[in-house]
């Protein structure tokens, strides 16, 4: 066999592999509003840069006549490539092969972009997009599920992980997207559970369908399994690279400081305006937050899950930050027990990875009521205030009106390790609402007449932020519209900040 020979023996296999599961398994995945596996990688990466990895594996399975099919790849499509221009590793489930699911082989695969992602310090994106375990091949089939699982662990913290919902993933496969930084999810076309509704209604008798019980918008809204969705992969997929431009390629790493045409010290008068003067009226703190970072730009992980409480991406002059804010306009702000989870993890992935974390604060306290303290408010608002006590980051903190008892403390409060921590004029900080405390401190001793202006005195002694500012809990009060300004200063004053924490295995955060 000559060279030739041998050049059109390769390009044939390459064909092979790039068919998946032939002609009529595209053209049904392309039917049912689906990207092939190879396709969605495509549209990921840069052009150009994908590198193949793996590409001719097959499974080695010869039970259940399975010797007989064996297709190039075997359900898998992995390599790597380039995001604006950084490394990453990716892997997708090819569902035209065997339904994509899982074999020994093909794990293997995973396995192995899983260790080079390691190695390299590269971030790992998975596409999932399969029926599960392969059957046929059983315990292999698991051993494989678990080997990806602790792979996950063993990365986390180290390079960030992000997985992508592209059609089901039920059973042992959702394990791996939930030990990742970000799951995003498809409407409509992505589901997961770990049982499937017919399970479900033979052991529960519940009837309920796949898109109630594992669809995007269950798992953005009421799990709070997800962190994003699109409305198409298409828009998905985009959202994956912009979630990327603001994430550094590893923990040792800085996160990528972007050039921008936006003063730095550019001051805004509606500020001013924002903060109602009635101390129970709502107003929206996204308001805020838009008009003090970079261009408006604001990447809102979880924005349908426990509104109440604000996660997201932003830049002050170039620089990623990880913000965290109160929402007034929902549930008047209070910390529960979905907003205390969905803060504290995002804390702890800000930190793992070098984003200085910018919190806004106004909040009335926990929310109150046996359902919040049968569920465990006090271990899972514990979640939030272990996560900003670890956090080694730089701690940016603006109080813009209330900060009550212990949910001052959890907001990332001087005493719990913030750099700098700043405060509106219209700032409350104190124990209570003056209304709590007067009935605390007279105990119906008072006519209605006298309880109004003892409520009136308190309000003006100890709902303001000059007591703490005395005491030098809050560093500086400040003009709204100059809000930028002082938080660029103070996060280019603690670029350099180092603390370590003591030398320990790991803590036991409260779970």
């Amino acid at each position: 066999m000559d060279i030739r020979q041998k050049l059109q023996l390769l390009e044939d296999f390459n064909r092979q592999a790039e068919q998946g599961g032939g002609e009529e398994k595209i053209e049904k995945q392309h039917t049912s509003g689906k990207k092939t596996a190879r396709e969605r990688i495509l549209q990921l990466l840069d052009p150009g840069t994908f590198n193949e990895i793996d590409k001719l594996v097959t499974h080695r399975n010869y039970d259940f006549g399975m010797e007989k099919k064996k297709i190039l790849g075997d359900g898998v499509v992995a390599g790597y490539g380039k995001v604006n221009g950084k490394l990453v590793y990716v892997f997708a489930q090819d569902f035209t092969v065997f339904g994509g699911t899982l074999s020994r082989a093909n794990a293997d695969k995973i396995v192995k972009i899983q260790n080079l992602a390691l190695k390299m310090g590269a971030p790992v994106i998975g596409l999932n997009d399969s029926g599960g375990a392969r059957i046929q091949e059983g315990v292999e089939s698991l051993a494989g599920y678990a080997d990806i699982f602790y792979n996950n662990v063993m990365s986390s913290g180290v390079i960030p992980q992000i997985s992508a919902i592209l059609g089901p993933c039920a059973g042992g496969a959702v394990y791996s997207p939930a030990l990742t930084d970000f799951i995003f999810m498809v409407k409509e076309s992505s589901h997961m559970f770990v049982t499937g509704p017919d399970v479900i209604k033979a052991v529960t008798h519940e009837d309920v369908t796949k898109e109630e019980l594992g669809g995007a918008m269950t798992h953005s809204a009421k799990s709070g399994v997800a962190h994003f969705v699109g409305k198409d992969e298409d828009q998905t997929l985009m959202m994956v690279r912009e979630l990327l431009s603001f994430l550094p390629s590893n923990n040792l790493e800085d996160p990528p400081v972007k050039s921008t045409i936006d003063p730095s010290d550019r001051e805004d008068p509606t500020l001013n305006e924002i903060v109602p003067a009635d101390p129970n009226k709502p107003y929206d703190m996204k308001e805020i937050i838009s008009r003090v970072i970079d261009n408006k730009h604001f990447l809102e992980v979880q924005p349908h899950y426990a509104p109440n409480i604000i996660v997201g991406f932003a830049r002050f002059a170039g620089q990623p930050v990880g913000i965290v804010a109160n929402q007034p306009a929902h549930l008047a702000g209070v910390l529960d027990i979905n907003s205390s989870i969905k803060a504290a993890r995002f804390v702890r992935f800000c930190d793992a990875f070098n984003l200085p974390l910018v919190t806004f604060v106004d909040v009335p306290g926990f929310l109150p009521g046996t359902g919040q303290e049968f569920g465990g408010i006090i271990k899972h608002g514990a979640k939030l205030l272990y996560a900003f006590s670890e956090a080694t980051v730089p701690k940016v903190t603006l109080i813009t009106r209330k900060a009550y008892g212990g949910a001052y403390d959890v907001m990332s409060s001087k005493h719990i390790g913030a750099d700098v921590n700043l405060a509106y004029p219209t700032a409350e900080i104190a124990v209570m609402g003056p209304e709590g405390a007067i009935n605390i401190l007279y105990r119906d001793k008072l006519t209605d007449e006298e309880k109004a202006t003892a409520v009136e005195e308190y309000r003006e002694t100890f709902a303001n932020p000059y007591k703490a500012a005395a005491l030098g809990y809050i560093d500086e009060i400040i003009n709204p519209k100059v809000t930028r300004s002082k938080i660029i200063a103070a996060l280019e004053m603690t670029r350099n900040k180092r603390k370590t924490n003591p030398v320990r295995k790991h803590g036991n955060i409260p779970l």
